[in-house]
Protein backbone atom coordinates (compact mmCIF):
# COMPACT_ATOMS: atom_id res chain seq x y z
CA UNK A 1 0.00 0.00 0.00
CA UNK A 2 1.33 3.42 -0.92
CA UNK A 3 -1.10 5.40 1.25
CA UNK A 4 -2.95 4.10 4.28
CA UNK A 5 -5.27 6.35 6.25
CA UNK A 6 -7.45 6.29 9.31
CA UNK A 7 -10.52 6.93 7.16
CA UNK A 8 -12.97 8.04 9.83
CA UNK A 9 -13.21 8.99 13.49
CA UNK A 10 -16.15 9.44 15.83
CA UNK A 11 -19.48 7.66 15.72
CA UNK A 12 -21.29 7.84 12.36
CA UNK A 13 -25.07 7.74 12.67
CA UNK A 14 -25.30 4.57 10.56
CA UNK A 15 -23.66 2.60 13.36
CA UNK A 16 -26.94 3.01 15.30
CA UNK A 17 -28.77 0.81 12.78
CA UNK A 18 -28.15 -2.89 12.41
CA UNK A 19 -26.70 -4.15 9.13
CA UNK A 20 -26.43 -7.83 8.16
CA UNK A 21 -23.23 -9.59 9.12
CA UNK A 22 -20.86 -10.53 6.31
CA UNK A 23 -18.72 -13.54 7.15
CA UNK A 24 -15.17 -13.74 5.84
CA UNK A 25 -12.46 -16.40 5.97
CA UNK A 26 -8.74 -16.29 6.66
CA UNK A 27 -6.52 -16.43 3.60
CA UNK A 28 -4.22 -19.34 4.40
CA UNK A 29 -3.27 -20.67 0.97
CA UNK A 30 -2.84 -19.58 -2.64
CA UNK A 31 -6.14 -19.04 -4.46
CA UNK A 32 -7.25 -18.12 -7.99
CA UNK A 33 -10.25 -16.51 -9.69
CA UNK A 34 -11.24 -14.41 -12.69
CA UNK A 35 -11.25 -11.12 -10.76
CA UNK A 36 -9.86 -9.88 -7.44
CA UNK A 37 -11.70 -6.97 -5.81
CA UNK A 38 -9.51 -5.18 -3.28
CA UNK A 39 -11.75 -3.44 -0.76
CA UNK A 40 -15.08 -4.45 0.78
CA UNK A 41 -16.74 -1.07 1.17
CA UNK A 42 -19.52 0.31 -1.01
CA UNK A 43 -17.38 0.47 -4.18
CA UNK A 44 -16.01 -3.05 -3.80
CA UNK A 45 -19.45 -4.42 -2.95
CA UNK A 46 -21.04 -2.94 -6.05
CA UNK A 47 -18.21 -4.18 -8.25
CA UNK A 48 -18.29 -7.70 -6.78
CA UNK A 49 -22.06 -7.99 -7.15
CA UNK A 50 -21.99 -6.76 -10.74
CA UNK A 51 -19.07 -9.02 -11.71
CA UNK A 52 -20.62 -12.14 -10.18
CA UNK A 53 -23.86 -11.34 -11.99
CA UNK A 54 -21.80 -11.79 -15.18
CA UNK A 55 -20.81 -15.27 -13.91
CA UNK A 56 -17.22 -14.28 -13.31
CA UNK A 57 -15.49 -15.90 -10.34
CA UNK A 58 -14.57 -13.25 -7.80
CA UNK A 59 -12.33 -13.04 -4.73
CA UNK A 60 -12.73 -10.12 -2.33
CA UNK A 61 -10.16 -8.99 0.23
CA UNK A 62 -9.94 -6.13 2.71
CA UNK A 63 -7.16 -5.27 5.13
CA UNK A 64 -9.72 -4.29 7.79
CA UNK A 65 -12.86 -6.25 7.01
CA UNK A 66 -16.26 -5.59 5.41
CA UNK A 67 -17.76 -2.13 6.00
CA UNK A 68 -14.89 -0.98 8.21
CA UNK A 69 -13.42 1.75 6.01
CA UNK A 70 -15.05 5.01 4.97
CA UNK A 71 -18.44 3.55 3.97
CA UNK A 72 -20.09 4.18 7.38
CA UNK A 73 -18.92 7.81 7.25
CA UNK A 74 -20.90 8.69 4.13
CA UNK A 75 -24.00 10.82 4.56
CA UNK A 76 -25.55 8.88 1.65
CA UNK A 77 -27.14 11.65 -0.36
CA UNK A 78 -27.27 9.61 -3.55
CA UNK A 79 -27.57 12.35 -6.15
CA UNK A 80 -26.95 12.60 -9.86
CA UNK A 81 -25.84 16.22 -9.43
CA UNK A 82 -22.05 16.38 -9.66
CA UNK A 83 -20.11 18.66 -7.31
CA UNK A 84 -19.12 20.85 -10.26
CA UNK A 85 -22.21 22.56 -11.77
CA UNK A 86 -23.05 21.62 -15.35
CA UNK A 87 -22.29 25.15 -16.55
CA UNK A 88 -18.94 25.14 -14.75
CA UNK A 89 -17.97 21.72 -16.04
CA UNK A 90 -18.87 22.82 -19.55
CA UNK A 91 -16.42 25.69 -19.21
CA UNK A 92 -13.69 23.26 -18.15
CA UNK A 93 -14.24 20.34 -20.52
CA UNK A 94 -16.68 21.56 -23.17
CA UNK A 95 -20.46 21.45 -23.23
CA UNK A 96 -20.69 18.01 -24.90
CA UNK A 97 -18.40 16.26 -22.43
CA UNK A 98 -20.11 17.93 -19.47
CA UNK A 99 -23.54 16.90 -20.74
CA UNK A 100 -22.44 13.28 -21.18
CA UNK A 101 -20.94 13.14 -17.68
CA UNK A 102 -24.05 14.57 -16.04
CA UNK A 103 -26.33 12.31 -18.06
CA UNK A 104 -24.30 9.22 -17.13
CA UNK A 105 -24.46 10.21 -13.47
CA UNK A 106 -28.25 10.40 -13.76
CA UNK A 107 -28.34 6.97 -15.38
CA UNK A 108 -26.16 5.56 -12.60
CA UNK A 109 -28.67 6.67 -9.94
CA UNK A 110 -31.53 5.12 -11.90
CA UNK A 111 -29.54 1.91 -12.43
CA UNK A 112 -28.73 1.67 -8.74
CA UNK A 113 -32.39 2.03 -7.80
CA UNK A 114 -33.34 -0.66 -10.30
CA UNK A 115 -30.61 -2.99 -9.03
CA UNK A 116 -31.66 -2.59 -5.40
CA UNK A 117 -35.27 -3.32 -6.30
CA UNK A 118 -34.39 -6.27 -8.51
CA UNK A 119 -32.31 -7.88 -5.76
CA UNK A 120 -34.90 -7.06 -3.12
CA UNK A 121 -32.33 -5.31 -0.93
CA UNK A 122 -33.74 -3.79 2.25
CA UNK A 123 -31.72 -0.63 2.79
CA UNK A 124 -34.36 2.01 3.60
CA UNK A 125 -34.47 3.08 -0.04
CA UNK A 126 -36.58 6.16 -0.83
CA UNK A 127 -36.70 8.67 -3.68
CA UNK A 128 -36.01 12.26 -2.72
CA UNK A 129 -36.10 15.64 -4.36
CA UNK A 130 -32.99 17.79 -4.02
CA UNK A 131 -32.74 21.53 -3.37
CA UNK A 132 -29.58 23.20 -4.68
CA UNK A 133 -29.60 26.44 -2.72
CA UNK A 134 -28.15 29.76 -3.86
CA UNK A 135 -24.76 30.39 -2.31
CA UNK A 136 -21.41 32.07 -2.83
CA UNK A 137 -20.73 30.18 -6.10
CA UNK A 138 -24.07 30.45 -7.87
CA UNK A 139 -26.96 32.78 -7.19
CA UNK A 140 -29.56 34.74 -9.11
CA UNK A 141 -28.98 34.73 -12.86
CA UNK A 142 -26.15 32.18 -12.61
CA UNK A 143 -28.36 29.70 -10.74
CA UNK A 144 -31.16 30.21 -13.25
CA UNK A 145 -28.70 29.58 -16.10
CA UNK A 146 -27.61 26.34 -14.42
CA UNK A 147 -31.23 25.15 -14.29
CA UNK A 148 -31.71 26.03 -17.96
CA UNK A 149 -28.53 24.15 -18.92
CA UNK A 150 -29.74 21.04 -17.11
CA UNK A 151 -33.15 21.17 -18.79
CA UNK A 152 -31.48 21.59 -22.17
CA UNK A 153 -29.84 18.16 -21.84
CA UNK A 154 -33.00 16.47 -20.61
CA UNK A 155 -32.49 16.63 -16.83
CA UNK A 156 -35.29 17.73 -14.54
CA UNK A 157 -34.56 21.14 -13.01
CA UNK A 158 -36.99 23.77 -11.73
CA UNK A 159 -35.65 27.17 -10.75
CA UNK A 160 -37.39 28.79 -7.80
CA UNK A 161 -37.00 32.40 -6.74
CA UNK A 162 -37.12 33.41 -3.07
CA UNK A 163 -40.91 33.65 -2.62
CA UNK A 164 -41.86 30.25 -4.14
CA UNK A 165 -38.95 28.64 -2.29
CA UNK A 166 -40.18 30.07 1.00
CA UNK A 167 -43.77 29.06 0.32
CA UNK A 168 -43.06 25.49 -0.79
CA UNK A 169 -40.12 24.58 1.46
CA UNK A 170 -39.88 27.18 4.21
CA UNK A 171 -36.33 28.08 3.17
CA UNK A 172 -35.01 31.64 3.19
CA UNK A 173 -32.63 31.88 0.23
CA UNK A 174 -32.48 33.98 -2.91
CA UNK A 175 -33.31 30.95 -5.01
CA UNK A 176 -32.82 27.24 -5.56
CA UNK A 177 -32.88 24.51 -8.19
CA UNK A 178 -35.26 21.64 -7.50
CA UNK A 179 -34.35 18.26 -9.03
CA UNK A 180 -36.00 14.89 -8.57
CA UNK A 181 -35.14 11.21 -8.73
CA UNK A 182 -32.33 11.10 -6.16
CA UNK A 183 -32.09 8.39 -3.51
CA UNK A 184 -31.88 8.14 0.25
CA UNK A 185 -30.61 4.86 1.68
CA UNK A 186 -28.62 3.26 4.47
CA UNK A 187 -25.09 2.69 3.08
CA UNK A 188 -24.12 -0.05 5.53
CA UNK A 189 -27.23 -2.10 4.87
CA UNK A 190 -26.78 -1.68 1.11
CA UNK A 191 -23.09 -2.62 1.20
CA UNK A 192 -23.63 -5.68 3.37
CA UNK A 193 -26.43 -7.03 1.22
CA UNK A 194 -24.50 -6.47 -2.01
CA UNK A 195 -21.59 -8.41 -0.53
CA UNK A 196 -23.97 -11.18 0.52
CA UNK A 197 -25.43 -11.29 -3.00
CA UNK A 198 -21.93 -11.75 -4.43
CA UNK A 199 -21.13 -14.47 -1.87
CA UNK A 200 -24.37 -16.26 -2.71
CA UNK A 201 -23.12 -16.53 -6.31
CA UNK A 202 -19.87 -18.13 -5.22
CA UNK A 203 -17.60 -15.17 -4.49
CA UNK A 204 -15.02 -15.70 -1.76
CA UNK A 205 -14.24 -13.09 0.89
CA UNK A 206 -11.03 -12.96 2.91
CA UNK A 207 -10.28 -10.54 5.76
CA UNK A 208 -8.16 -9.22 7.17
CA UNK A 209 -6.07 -9.70 4.05
CA UNK A 210 -3.78 -7.05 2.59
CA UNK A 211 -2.40 -6.86 -0.94
CA UNK A 212 1.24 -5.83 -0.85
CA UNK A 213 2.49 -6.40 -4.41
CA UNK A 214 1.02 -6.79 -7.89
CA UNK A 215 2.91 -8.60 -10.63
CA UNK A 216 1.08 -8.29 -13.92
CA UNK A 217 1.92 -10.61 -16.79
CA UNK A 218 0.54 -11.32 -20.23
CA UNK A 219 -2.16 -13.67 -18.97
CA UNK A 220 -2.99 -12.32 -15.53
CA UNK A 221 -1.91 -10.79 -12.23
CA UNK A 222 -0.20 -12.42 -9.25
CA UNK A 223 -1.13 -10.53 -6.08
CA UNK A 224 1.08 -11.12 -3.04
CA UNK A 225 -0.58 -10.68 0.34
CA UNK A 226 0.90 -9.70 3.68
CA UNK A 227 0.30 -13.15 5.11
CA UNK A 228 2.17 -14.91 2.31
CA UNK A 229 -0.51 -16.51 0.07
CA UNK A 230 -0.67 -15.37 -3.56
CA UNK A 231 -3.91 -14.61 -5.37
CA UNK A 232 -3.80 -15.36 -9.12
CA UNK A 233 -6.43 -13.61 -11.25
CA UNK A 234 -7.06 -12.30 -14.73
CA UNK A 235 -8.06 -8.83 -13.52
CA UNK A 236 -7.84 -6.73 -10.36
CA UNK A 237 -10.31 -4.03 -9.26
CA UNK A 238 -8.74 -1.60 -6.79
CA UNK A 239 -11.71 -0.36 -4.75
CA UNK A 240 -9.68 0.95 -1.83
CA UNK A 241 -11.55 4.22 -1.49
CA UNK A 242 -9.31 7.09 -0.45
CA UNK A 243 -6.25 4.97 0.14
CA UNK A 244 -3.80 4.16 -2.65
CA UNK A 245 -3.11 0.54 -3.51
CA UNK A 246 -0.10 -0.68 -5.46
CA UNK A 247 0.29 1.08 -8.80
CA UNK A 248 -2.93 3.12 -8.57
CA UNK A 249 -2.21 6.60 -9.96
CA UNK A 250 -1.62 9.16 -7.24
CA UNK A 251 -1.91 12.24 -9.43
CA UNK A 252 -5.06 14.05 -10.51
CA UNK A 253 -6.95 13.64 -7.25
CA UNK A 254 -6.50 14.58 -3.60
CA UNK A 255 -7.90 13.66 -0.22
CA UNK A 256 -10.22 16.09 1.55
CA UNK A 257 -11.40 16.05 5.16
CA UNK A 258 -15.08 16.42 5.93
CA UNK A 259 -17.17 16.53 9.09
CA UNK A 260 -20.74 15.52 9.78
CA UNK A 261 -23.34 15.24 12.53
CA UNK A 262 -26.78 13.81 13.14
CA UNK A 263 -29.48 15.08 15.46
CA UNK A 264 -31.94 13.29 17.71
CA UNK A 265 -35.13 11.83 16.20
CA UNK A 266 -37.63 14.61 15.43
CA UNK A 267 -39.97 13.51 12.66
CA UNK A 268 -42.62 16.15 13.37
CA UNK A 269 -40.10 18.94 12.78
CA UNK A 270 -38.87 17.79 9.39
CA UNK A 271 -39.39 19.87 6.26
CA UNK A 272 -41.82 19.03 3.43
CA UNK A 273 -40.87 15.91 1.48
CA UNK A 274 -37.60 15.55 3.42
CA UNK A 275 -35.77 16.78 0.33
CA UNK A 276 -31.99 16.73 0.23
CA UNK A 277 -30.45 20.18 0.53
CA UNK A 278 -27.03 21.40 -0.47
CA UNK A 279 -25.56 24.78 -1.23
CA UNK A 280 -23.98 26.32 -4.31
CA UNK A 281 -21.14 27.39 -2.03
CA UNK A 282 -17.53 26.62 -1.21
CA UNK A 283 -17.46 24.91 1.20
CA UNK A 284 -21.04 23.75 0.98
CA UNK A 285 -23.48 22.55 3.60
CA UNK A 286 -25.50 19.42 2.82
CA UNK A 287 -28.26 17.64 4.70
CA UNK A 288 -30.87 14.90 4.61
CA UNK A 289 -33.19 13.07 7.00
CA UNK A 290 -33.18 9.46 8.15
CA UNK A 291 -36.33 7.30 8.09
CA UNK A 292 -36.73 7.68 11.85
CA UNK A 293 -36.47 11.47 11.76
CA UNK A 294 -32.85 12.37 12.44
CA UNK A 295 -31.25 15.17 10.44
CA UNK A 296 -27.83 14.37 8.99
CA UNK A 297 -25.81 17.44 8.13
CA UNK A 298 -22.22 17.85 6.93
CA UNK A 299 -19.70 20.20 5.42
CA UNK A 300 -16.82 22.45 6.44
CA UNK A 301 -14.56 20.50 4.06
CA UNK A 302 -10.89 21.36 3.82
CA UNK A 303 -7.71 19.76 2.42
CA UNK A 304 -6.50 16.77 4.41
CA UNK A 305 -3.36 17.31 6.47
CA UNK A 306 -3.26 14.43 8.93
CA UNK A 307 -5.67 12.33 10.96
CA UNK A 308 -4.78 13.96 14.27
CA UNK A 309 -5.60 17.49 13.13
CA UNK A 310 -8.78 16.32 11.40
CA UNK A 311 -9.96 14.50 14.51
CA UNK A 312 -9.07 17.35 16.88
CA UNK A 313 -11.23 19.66 14.78
CA UNK A 314 -14.42 17.60 15.27
CA UNK A 315 -15.90 19.70 18.13
CA UNK A 316 -15.31 23.03 16.37
CA UNK A 317 -16.38 21.82 12.92
CA UNK A 318 -19.53 20.14 14.21
CA UNK A 319 -20.45 23.27 16.20
CA UNK A 320 -20.21 25.30 12.98
CA UNK A 321 -22.30 22.77 11.07
CA UNK A 322 -24.91 22.79 13.83
CA UNK A 323 -25.07 26.59 13.78
CA UNK A 324 -25.53 26.62 9.99
CA UNK A 325 -28.30 24.03 10.28
CA UNK A 326 -30.08 26.19 12.87
CA UNK A 327 -29.94 29.21 10.59
CA UNK A 328 -31.19 27.28 7.58
CA UNK A 329 -33.96 25.39 9.42
CA UNK A 330 -34.84 27.28 12.62
CA UNK A 331 -37.53 24.74 13.54
CA UNK A 332 -35.02 21.89 13.82
CA UNK A 333 -33.27 20.98 17.05
CA UNK A 334 -29.70 21.11 15.70
CA UNK A 335 -28.05 19.62 18.78
CA UNK A 336 -25.62 16.89 17.63
CA UNK A 337 -26.27 13.38 18.91
CA UNK A 338 -23.71 11.82 16.55
CA UNK A 339 -20.54 13.47 15.26
CA UNK A 340 -17.77 12.17 13.05
CA UNK A 341 -14.98 13.07 10.65
CA UNK A 342 -14.03 11.33 7.46
CA UNK A 343 -12.01 11.49 4.27
CA UNK A 344 -13.09 11.67 0.66
CA UNK A 345 -11.34 12.11 -2.65
CA UNK A 346 -11.81 14.95 -5.06
CA UNK A 347 -10.61 16.14 -8.46
CA UNK A 348 -10.39 19.54 -10.09
CA UNK A 349 -13.36 18.77 -12.35
CA UNK A 350 -15.56 16.97 -9.83
CA UNK A 351 -15.51 13.85 -12.02
CA UNK A 352 -14.16 10.62 -10.54
CA UNK A 353 -11.12 8.73 -11.80
CA UNK A 354 -12.31 5.30 -12.89
CA UNK A 355 -10.58 2.96 -15.30
CA UNK A 356 -7.59 0.78 -16.11
CA UNK A 357 -4.29 1.84 -14.59
CA UNK A 358 -2.28 3.29 -17.50
CA UNK A 359 0.90 1.33 -16.78
CA UNK A 360 -0.94 -1.85 -15.77
CA UNK A 361 -4.05 -2.40 -17.92
CA UNK A 362 -5.06 -5.54 -16.01
CA UNK A 363 -5.59 -3.36 -12.95
CA UNK A 364 -8.70 -1.17 -12.68
CA UNK A 365 -8.82 1.65 -10.11
CA UNK A 366 -11.69 3.73 -8.76
CA UNK A 367 -11.05 6.98 -6.85
CA UNK A 368 -11.71 10.70 -6.63
CA UNK A 369 -15.44 10.42 -5.96
CA UNK A 370 -16.08 13.82 -4.38
CA UNK A 371 -19.55 14.18 -2.90
CA UNK A 372 -21.04 11.48 -5.14
CA UNK A 373 -19.49 8.40 -3.60
CA UNK A 374 -22.44 6.03 -3.83
CA UNK A 375 -23.49 7.24 -7.29
CA UNK A 376 -19.99 6.91 -8.69
CA UNK A 377 -19.60 3.50 -7.04
CA UNK A 378 -22.45 2.29 -9.23
CA UNK A 379 -20.86 3.92 -12.27
CA UNK A 380 -17.55 2.25 -11.42
CA UNK A 381 -19.25 -1.15 -11.21
CA UNK A 382 -20.71 -0.68 -14.69
CA UNK A 383 -17.37 0.38 -16.15
CA UNK A 384 -15.54 -2.46 -14.37
CA UNK A 385 -17.90 -5.06 -15.85
CA UNK A 386 -17.38 -3.68 -19.35
CA UNK A 387 -13.60 -3.71 -18.84
CA UNK A 388 -13.45 -7.23 -17.38
CA UNK A 389 -15.68 -8.72 -20.09
CA UNK A 390 -14.08 -6.92 -23.03
CA UNK A 391 -17.11 -4.82 -23.88
CA UNK A 392 -17.03 -1.20 -24.97
CA UNK A 393 -18.52 1.53 -22.81
CA UNK A 394 -18.76 4.75 -24.78
CA UNK A 395 -18.42 6.87 -21.64
CA UNK A 396 -15.33 5.15 -20.26
CA UNK A 397 -13.06 7.88 -21.58
CA UNK A 398 -14.89 10.55 -19.58
CA UNK A 399 -13.58 9.13 -16.32
CA UNK A 400 -10.33 7.45 -17.38
CA UNK A 401 -6.94 8.18 -15.87
CA UNK A 402 -4.73 10.37 -18.05
CA UNK A 403 -1.84 8.53 -19.73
Amino acid sequence: MERQLDLRTGRPVWMAYRAPRVLTARLTRDVAADVLVVGMGISGAMAAEALTAERLSVIMIDRRGPLRGSTPATTALVQFEIDTPLTGLGGMLGAEVAARAWARSRLAVAALKARIETLGIACDLAERASLYLAGNLLTGAALRAEAEARRAIGLHADYLTAAPLREAWGIEREGAIVSRGNLALDPRKLTARLLLAALARGARAYAPAEAVAFEAGRSGVAVATAGGPVISVGHVVLATGYELAGPAPGKGHEVISTWAMATRRQRRRLWPGEAFMWEASEPYLYLRATPDGRVICGGEDEPFEDEARRDAAIPDKVARISAKLSRLLPGIDATPEFAWAGAFGTTTTGLPRIGPVPASPRLFAVMGYGGNGVTFSRLAAELAVAWATGREDRDAGLFAFPD
